[in-house]
């Protein structure tokens, strides 16, 4: 099967933990992410989350919904100021050690991989947002922050 870019979708943010999280999804169903594969990535994202380091408390995470069975929760969560900690979890893909293929039964991922080329988009768009609202202003805008999310459109070149 030939590639081809998937859709990705900002969402409105979540607070968990005391974090506030930019979501974005990723799949080919231009309606969207199924609510319970949505409802069980969100419900483990707490378990995914490091402790809180003085950092402005937020991140963002990266929902994926595969063709086949698998679903993937990628959270990235600014530390140390100006670096991104990565956790992930997936379900219903048993190669990564997930015991059925239930896209709603998500377990944590210990792999060294941090997304696949359809969750990663938006990591530079994050790295520029995070350096345009919190690390050049004199004083920090989170908020700001919070609001500058990609637009709707394809995983592709957004040139």
């Amino acid at each position: 099967m030939p590639f081809a870019e998937k859709l990705l979708f900002a969402l409105p943010p979540l607070e968990v933990a005391g974090r506030s999280v930019k979501r974005y999804h990723v799949t080919a169903d231009p309606s969207g992410i199924e609510p319970a594969v949505e409802k069980a990535a969100y419900e483990m994202l707490p378990v995914l989350l490091p402790e809180p380091d003085g950092t402005p408390p937020a991140g963002f995470v990266v929902l994926h919904r595969g063709a086949d069975d698998g679903a993937y929760l990628n959270a990235y969560i600014w530390a140390w100021d100006n670096a991104l900690s990565f956790a992930g979890a997936a379900a219903g893909q048993p190669f990564l050690g997930c015991p059925d293929q239930d896209p709603t039964n998500f377990v944590r991922l210990d792999s060294p991989l941090i997304g696949c080329v359809y969750e990663l988009p938006p990591i530079l768009h994050e790295r520029d947002a995070w350096t345009r609202h919190i690390l050049t202003p004199t004083t920090p805008d989170l908020p700001a922050y919070l609001a500058d999310t990609l637009p709707d459109g394809t995983t592709g070149d957004r040139a």
